[in-house]
């Protein structure tokens, strides 16, 4: 299973995409709508388009970055928003960042990794947030792929990944998902354990 830097590049340049949405998710969207502190440093992994992060930044939102590994991914970012900050534009692997955030949004990345990553992407976002630091987005809620991303999964098996390291404040049927994804998401909202209170 090729999941390296040059496949995902080669499909944003066939524009092989058919997980983006051309806009922010509605769920996210919603969440993004209550947020009040322009000032907190945001993480996209993933990020793909991520009309998420220019939503955000044409919000006012301006510590926002995206890390994908294709680079056409964050022209298509820097073109769309000539005014996003290149240097808050990340060409590099999820599990290399060496940064701190106060909130990491996952939109379609988790799904597109190798389910062996699973427990590693938990423990780096623990790693990479900031104390009482929160994880916010969408999870597929039904089984999908085998051999290729997207690969989809069930709440039980994503609270087996997280509780260790999270409280889990929200993990539910989203209600406003786009309609081909009604049912088969769910929204979640985590925060960061206090490293004492780990098991």
């Amino acid at each position: 299973m090729d999941l390296s830097k040059d496949y995902w590049e080669n499909r944003y340049k066939e524009s092989n995409i058919g997980w983006d949405l051309g806009e922010i998710s509605p769920p996210l969207k919603n969440y993004f709508d209550q947020l009040t502190n322009k000032n907190l440093k945001i993480l996209v992994p993933g990020g793909g388009n991520s009309y998420e992060a220019e939503y955000l930044h044409d919000k006012g939102f301006k510590n926002v970055y995206v890390v994908d590994l294709s680079v056409t991914a964050l022209q298509n970012i820097k073109n769309r928003v000539p005014s996003f900050p290149s240097s808050h534009l990340i060409q590099d692997d999820f599990f290399y960042i060496d940064m701190r955030f106060d909130l990491i949004i996952e939109q379609t990345f988790f799904c597109a990794i190798h389910p062996d990553l699973r427990r590693a992407y938990a423990t780096k976002v623990f790693e990479i947030l900031h104390q009482n630091g929160k994880a916010v987005g969408l999870l597929f809620n039904v089984p999908l792929n085998d051999t290729k991303p997207p690969f989809g999964g069930c709440k039980n098996e994503y609270l087996e990944y997280f509780k260790p390291y999270f409280d889990i404040k929200v993990m539910e049927d989203a209600k406003n998902s786009i309609p081909p994804r009604q049912g088969k998401e769910l929204f979640f909202i985590m925060q960061k354990k206090n490293k004492t209170t780990i098991n």
